[in-house]
């Protein structure tokens, strides 16, 4: 099992390296993992810790129906974010994951489905989902067994696919966006910046474009669910580099002007938005994550020991260490990748 695992991190971290799009990502994923658990389709969809609810950062998908995809997405959307709550009911179950498929899933020939949630000391990083065709074998106790025990090494991946991509931003810089959902969850406005946007995201061989038309109606169904009651999330996407070329982050405000339209704003993320996401995937402390923050504020090493009433060497010693988890080359490159 552990074989298999490390060959699909090598080979992974191999094709990003050469610039592998979504797709051929999760054709690598499956291959490594299908003598381990065998399945006729695969999707591994990405968060981290810091997100807690949310749409996916960034997925893999190997032969998983594109609308079974979107009407699963309206599902986690409208019934605000099913599929995680109950991962997370499953992780505290000896056998977690086993699912019987629904409606949903019988209309696209799913016959089994086993949906598992990755997780390592530091949190949730994801949900690998398998399914099998209907007429095959079911999924059984046994499957979710194997499957869960892969959850450290499959976040992992997750965590090498972002930290092998680009530190600092290879897409320029663009002004935040804005697109206008109406209440029948189409797109009905946009401005020029969030054209831009998608214009950039749909050129991107390595993901799918979260402003396309399935998202914006997901985004617009849960904050519609805020507007009726205020404990509902809004959803927050924030991707890395490695998929869209720098982080990017993409959240709704119903407006208040009688009209019923929400609006999607699209942006870069920088500065404290970003570290709690970007702190996760490098595998930041919160000692670290101190250093960071007075570092792009600009401190030297010396004011950062006193404001954190530390000695100079135990400054250095956590700069040296963020240093070797991001590859930053020093100060200028770290706080480009942040701030930039």
């Amino acid at each position: 099992m552990g074989g298999a695992v490390e060959c699909s991190l090598g080979d992974m971290h191999e094709a990003v390296g050469q610039g592998a799009g979504s797709d051929a990502a999760g054709e690598i994923l499956s291959r490594a993992l299908a003598p381990l658990v065998a399945h006729d389709a695969l999707r591994l969809a990405a968060t981290s810790p810091a997100a807690e609810f949310g749409p996916a950062a960034f997925s893999f998908w190997h032969k998983f129906d594109p609308g079974l995809g979107l009407a699963l997405l309206h599902r986690a959307y409208a019934h605000d974010g099913e599929c995680w709550p109950l991962a997370r009911a499953w992780s505290a179950d000896p056998v977690p994951g086993v699912v019987l498929c629904g409606d949903v899933y019988r209309g696209y020939g799913v016959g089994s489905e086993l949906l598992v949630l990755l997780r390592d000391r530091r949190g949730t990083w994801g949900a690998l989902e398998l399914l099998r065709s209907q007429g095959g074998k079911q999924f059984d106790a046994e499957d979710a067994r194997r499957t869960a025990r892969l959850g450290p090494a499959l976040a992992e991946v997750l965590r090498q696919y972002v930290t092998a991509g680009p530190l600092t931003p290879e897409m320029p810089m663009v002004s935040p966006g804005v697109l206008l959902v109406g209440p029948d969850h189409r797109l009905r406005a946009a401005t020029p910046q969030a054209h831009a946007w998608r214009e950039r995201l749909r050129a991107s061989p390595r993901t799918p474009d979260f402003t396309d038309a399935a998202h914006l109606a997901g985004m617009s169904l849960q904050a519609r669910r805020h507007l009726k009651d205020p404990r509902a999330r809004l959803p927050v996407l924030t991707a890395p580099p490695a998929s869209h070329g720098r982080w990017v982050s993409c959240h709704t405000q119903p407006l208040d002007d009688g009209s019923g339209d929400i609006a999607v704003v699209i942006e870069a993320t920088t500065g404290k938005r970003l570290l709690p996401s970007f702190c996760d995937w490098y595998s930041i402390t919160p000692r670290e994550r101190q250093v960071v923050e007075h570092l792009c504020e600009g401190a030297a090493a010396k004011h950062i020991a006193r404001r954190l009433d530390r000695s100079v060497h135990t400054v250095n010693e956590h700069l040296k260490a963020i240093f070797r988890k991001t590859a930053a080359s020093g100060r200028e490159e770290l706080v480009a990748a942040i701030t930039g």
